[in-house]
């Protein structure tokens, strides 16, 4: 490993003068949570060394493969001298997000094997130094981003399997790496927090740090309180959320959701318990795997993705979905087709998606709403009959009309809420939506 200046990391981190227990956020970082929650739809990026070996064939191994298959640190440090991704083009990559209606990205800056994808002075182990590549991925995708007004936020693991000082190690990591077994936590915190100053200080002004595999060891002194004032510190608008699966812990300011929407837990790891007021997040795979895998066919189809992200709207929620580019650097065909469509639609109905909150109806099997100022929009998604029984509003209904065509639709008030006649001439294959001026 590389030197670090200890005198300008000692400098940064006594700038923190006070503890997130007492967090106030800024009136930049307040503005920025407008900003993401109006947002409503960004690209999530997985893209590493190990897509070099396209998942090992296993579905949603991928970016896990290092600890799945049990790969000492010593081989898995070969990876790096075949990773050489020469199509990558920062401005294709852009240009798709912005034909696809998204407005942020959110890329591994290092994902859990260790290895930066952007140029640390931290670390030698980064795709700097150690690719026949060569280049800052981070710092070329960042200027496409600023050239588009697309906002780049970059996702960083706090688990660590190749790291000696990420001692004790947590539920995974164990055994087959050939780290000692001693470290100083310590040591490996400050590490860090060196490289989030990297981050934080070497590409300008970024959306915020989305952090992941704090959930390896939940109990562990992570010294939350100094690594979140760091960053408010050092950028005070940037978000930061955490995918630890807990409630919201002083100093976050998203929460987000993984591949679950808001509240529930299919995925059996959601332990959030309450759905927390601040601007919420939930991310989503394109087929059953993060990174990129040659075996993994089972993609989703549009239909399901944007009935998806509707109901996540529908919650107040953005729908952060993502790829695994491919070692090449080119993003997969069939996750440009699936954003193409995607993209599309929104051009159409993006106005009832866009800028809006979350509806005054909660997501129901049949479908979600989601609100603008006076304006609710039921979105159904899914509906046997020909009559929708809207709960009852608050305030008066003034008009329904159907988005498409702008019609009136045929509703009358009853003591259990609004019903509204939706003919089958009317439906949309996706979402059939009505807007309903208050």
């Amino acid at each position: 490993m590389k030197k670090i200046s200890i005198l300008l990391l000692f400098a940064f981190l006594t700038m923190i003068g006070h503890s997130q227990e007492s967090y106030t956020p800024s009136d930049e970082n307040l503005k920025n949570r407008e900003w993401f929650q109006d947002a409503k739809f960004g690209l999530f990026i997985h893209w590493g060394v190990y897509s070099v070996m396209a998942g090992g064939g296993d579905q949603g191994i991928a970016e896990w493969i290092m600890n799945q298959k049990r790969i000492p640190i010593e081989q898995y440090e070969k990876l790096p001298s075949f990773f050489n991704p020469t199509k990558f083009d920062p401005n294709k990559w852009v240009a798709t997000v912005k034909k696809a209606g998204m407005k942020y990205i959110t890329i591994t800056s290092k994902h859990h094997d260790g290895f930066a994808m952007y140029d640390s002075k931290v670390s030698d182990y980064n795709i700097v130094d150690r690719t026949p590549y060569g280049k800052d991925i981070l710092q070329q995708l960042k200027e496409a981003c600023d050239k588009e007004g697309i906002k780049l936020f970059f996702y960083y693991s706090q688990l660590d399997w190749h790291h000696p000082d990420y001692y004790p190690r947590g539920r995974t990591g164990q055994g087959y790496t050939g780290r000692p077994q001693h470290g100083d936590w310590d040591k490996y915190i400050d590490y860090m927090n060196a490289q989030l100053t990297e981050l934080l200080t070497n590409y300008g002004e970024v959306g915020g740090i989305w952090f992941d595999g704090m959930w390896d060891q939940i109990d562990a002194n992570w010294r939350l309180d100094e690594t979140y004032s760091l960053i408010h510190k050092l950028q005070p608008g940037a978000l930061v959320g955490s995918n630890h699966h807990k409630a919201p812990f002083p100093g976050e300011d998203f929460q987000m959701f993984e591949r679950d929407l808001p509240g529930e837990n299919t995925m059996g790891f959601n332990q959030t318990g309450t759905i927390s007021e601040l601007p919420l997040e939930m991310c989503e795979t394109m087929n059953g795997s993060w990174g990129f895998n040659l075996k993994d066919h089972n993609y989703k189809s549009t239909k399901r993705l944007l009935q998806t992200m509707v109901k996540a709207a529908g919650y107040g929620a953005n729908f952060l979905l993502n790829t695994g580019p491919m070692p090449n650097g080119e993003i997969q065909p069939e996750n440009v087709d699936t954003l193409m469509v995607m993209g599309r639609w929104l051009d159409k109905y993006g106005e009832s998606i866009y800028g809006t909150r979350k509806g005054p109806i909660k997501p129901l099997h049949w479908g979600a709403t989601t609100q603008k100022g006076k304006t609710v929009y039921v979105h159904v998604l899914q509906l046997a009959e020909d009559n929708l029984l809207l709960p009852k509003l608050e305030q008066k209904i003034k008009s329904i009309t159907f988005f498409d065509d702008g019609t009136k639709a045929k509703y009358k008030n009853t003591e259990f809420g609004t019903l509204i006649h939706l003919p089958y001439d009317k439906r949309q294959e996706v979402d059939t939506i009505l807007k309903v001026e208050l």
